[in-house]
């Protein structure tokens, strides 16, 4: 019986699915946790699939992600900054409580792509002091508009130490975008 009603409901939903290719893009403000630095803003920039099954919708993703921070040396007073550049794979759930409305969470992977540490002029593109890969979770608040253009606010919280210059610590990024479903 149980395995009768489960895939009644399969097929409920796949029946009800729709599906749309989307591209998503915006601003984000980076940092680390616990830390002292000063948020660094980049941009992100991917796509999307969405399967739309009405109240629940699945949207698998990939985005290139500018994460990292900005700060003063402690010793010289000197600006340092940290671009790392990721390629990011979210898995997210919406739930969609108006036609207009959702929130969605789910868990994202990420890989490290390139790393810029600038100190005093100085360069560095060294990828060996941080974690290759970073894997965390995503959550955040949706708004469709007409004609196929939303945008959405999210953020994403880093659970993998990046084991940064044998720091723990991890990212943090607050992110607005806006997306348009083909």
């Amino acid at each position: 019986m149980k395995k009768t009603l489960i895939l009644l409901l399969y097929i409920c939903l796949i029946g009800t699915a729709q599906a749309q290719f989307g591209i998503r893009a915006g601003l984000s403000s980076a940092n680390f946790s616990d830390t002292n630095f000063n948020a660094k803003l980049g941009f992100h920039a991917g796509g999307y699939y969405h399967f739309d099954a009405g109240f629940l919708s699945i949207e698998p993703g990939l985005q290139y992600a500018q994460k990292g921070y900005e700060g003063n040396e402690a010793a010289t007073g000197a600006v340092i900054s940290e671009q790392l550049s990721y390629l990011d794979v979210p898995v997210l759930f919406r739930l969609n409580f108006l036609p207009f409305l959702n929130v969605f969470a789910g868990p994202q992977a990420s890989v490290l792509l390139s790393r810029n540490y600038e100190l005093a002029g100085n360069v560095s593109s060294s990828t060996d002091v941080v974690r290759g890969y970073d894997l965390g979770g995503v959550v955040g608040i949706g708004v469709g508009f007409p004609l196929g253009l939303n945008a959405q606010l999210s953020y994403d919280l880093g659970l993998t130490s990046l084991n940064y210059f044998d720091t723990d610590v991890k990212n943090r990024v607050l992110k607005i975008s806006l997306g348009y479903d083909f």
